[in-house]
């Protein structure tokens, strides 16, 4: 059998040493437009802050490695000009610039995706960062700029940000939205940002970069910002032209429209990777997921159809992590923005857990974040920002999610526990738990951002706090009320609707089974002050 797989890196590689695995007379060759078939492209901005010091650690294997081990035939810069599937033929253009066709028994497309770039005037002054050989021209201009401006807030964003201040570099972050990391919502995005600018990083929100010149920027307020380095990092687009060229079919978004097992239109052609439309895990529907994990497996089980094995098409969650100078963000699944947004019901818990046993020294807070299906209980996303065990927490829910577990069903998990690595009551069953009240109607909560009209609807809100907390910051209008007082002070209470809150949500429940049971309507502010705080801040 004669393959041919066109891109290499994470699917393409996968695929083609999985299929010499399973295909040991199989003819495989990897056409390769880059100078590198395979390298750690989630690597690329740590080099550039020197966490990774030796560069020779990103090339995970060579065209020699590789068919030294596998007996790969890796052709590197070298171009898919085009794909002829009647004749099941690929026209190549070698780096000397001569042109031969190779025939293929299966084809597979692994073309990756490629760095979006907007009509800006100037953009040809701004870099990329998709492979080694954009690290290397990165490098470069880093080693000549004092400032730099990163266009952008992503994930690429702002871990280039990050490691230009470890080089010494004055960043300027510019994102069109009003925050950065888009899957979080944005009073988990509020944390994110002092932590940018804690570290010295120019943070510039709701901004558009109208103008790049070769010493900066010109934003839409008409403002310049100087920087002898600029990065584009606006995101990416499936590179799916050659697959278009050829006749196969193409989606609404771009990308190459695949079947359950990989085939394109053409059941000769597999495709996978950033250039291939995933399954939504929460909806079913067409999007674009461009992430390592999902294109190392894919292109592993690409090798297993087309060797006659079974394998199919996993749903995508979204599942991602960023470290932010130190800060964990983790995200799986959709946002309380998306979800309202596309008029799903939701169940929106926060809660702010110590990542590990507080007795124990140097126990952190956390952020975490549930989205929940109201109707059926099912977990539709979850958000966790925190310093220390972000990734255990959220990597539990994306596992229960997969699982078909209910949010309710998080209480009853047995995870591992000592105090120096996480609670006896894990924060992940305390969310469950928080459901279950939520589900049961032990408690009606309220949501940061609908506090205000609540309160101009006549609700009154009571802060369970202790007077010394209060003091250093409260909501407008609220009523000290501690908690250890409140039984005795029913009588102090106004009259109407009522809205308790603490710091974080665990007291406010308290007072309000206290008041619910005392026959009076209340609901705790969800996640306390501190998510108020944050969202007040991040709107």
């Amino acid at each position: 059998m004669k393959i041919i797989i066109i891109g290499g890196v994470a699917a393409g590689m996968s695929a083609a040493t999985r299929l010499r695995r399973l295909q040991e007379e199989a003819e495989i060759t990897v056409v390769e437009r880059g100078e590198h078939v395979s390298f750690a492209n989630c690597g690329l901005p740590y080099h550039l802050g020197g966490v990774i010091e030796n560069r020779s650690a990103l090339l995970l294997q060579t065209p020699d490695s590789l068919a030294a081990r596998f007996r790969i035939d890796v052709r590197v810069r070298t171009e898919a000009l085009a794909i002829h599937p009647a004749e099941r033929t690929v026209e190549l253009r070698h780096p000397d610039g001569t042109v031969e066709s190779l025939e293929y028994d299966e084809l597979v497309l692994t073309p990756g995706a490629t760095p979006v770039r907007p009509p800006i005037p100037g953009i040809e002054h701004a870099l990329t960062l998709r492979d080694v050989t954009d690290l290397d021209r990165l490098i470069d201009a880093a080693g000549h700029a004092e400032e730099a401006v990163v266009i952008g807030g992503g994930f690429i964003g702002v871990e280039v940000a990050e490691n230009l201040v470890a080089r010494g570099i004055s960043v300027h972050l510019v994102e069109a939205a009003g925050h950065v990391i888009a899957p979080l919502d944005p009073e988990m995005a509020e944390p994110v940002h002092a932590r940018l600018r804690a570290n010295g990083v120019d943070l510039r929100l709701r901004s558009t970069v109208v103008g790049i010149t070769a010493d900066g920027v010109t934003l839409d307020t008409g403002e310049t910002l100087p920087g002898a380095l600029v990065l584009a990092a606006i995101g990416v687009r499936p590179e799916s032209r050659l697959a278009a060229e050829a006749g196969l079919e193409i989606t609404g978004s771009g990308a190459i429209a695949v079947d359950d097992h990989w085939a394109t239109s053409d059941p000769h052609i597999h495709a996978a990777g950033d250039a291939v439309a995933k399954i939504d895990a929460i909806t079913g529907d067409d999007v674009l997921v461009p992430l390592a994990n999902t294109a190392n497996r894919d292109g592993r089980l690409i090798a297993d159809v087309i060797s006659g094995r079974p394998g199919a098409v996993r749903p995508t969650l979204g599942s991602a992590i960023v470290g932010v100078f130190g800060l964990q963000v983790a995200v799986t699944g959709w946002s309380e923005t998306r979800l309202r947004a596309a008029g799903r019901p939701v169940r929106v818990i926060h809660t702010h857990p110590l990542n590990h046993a507080g007795y124990y020294p140097v126990a952190a807070g956390m952020r975490l974040k549930l989205l929940v299906d109201p109707q059926t209980d099912l977990i539709l996303g979850a958000q966790a920002v925190a310093d220390q065990g972000a990734d255990k927490r959220i990597d539990v829910i994306a596992t229960a999610i997969t699982g078909g577990l209910t949010a309710s069903r998080l209480a009853d998990l047995e995870l591992c526990y000592a105090p120096q690595f996480g609670s006896a009551k894990d924060p992940v069953n305390f969310l469950g738990w928080a459901d279950q009240n939520l589900a049961d109607g032990l408690v009606d909560t309220i949501q940061w951002h609908e506090l205000a009209d609540a309160m101009a609807g006549g609700a009154r809100v009571i802060d369970v706090r202790t007077a010394a907390e209060h003091e250093k910051g409260a909501i407008p209008g609220s009523t000290l009320i501690p908690l250890d007082e409140l039984r005795e002070r029913l009588g102090d209470l106004p009259d109407g609707d009522l809205i308790v809150h603490c710091a974080a949500g665990l007291r406010s429940y308290v007072a309000a089974r206290i008041l619910t049971q005392h026959g009076r309507r209340a609901r705790s502010l969800d996640g306390g002050f501190a998510t108020w705080a944050d969202g007040t801040a991040a709107q």
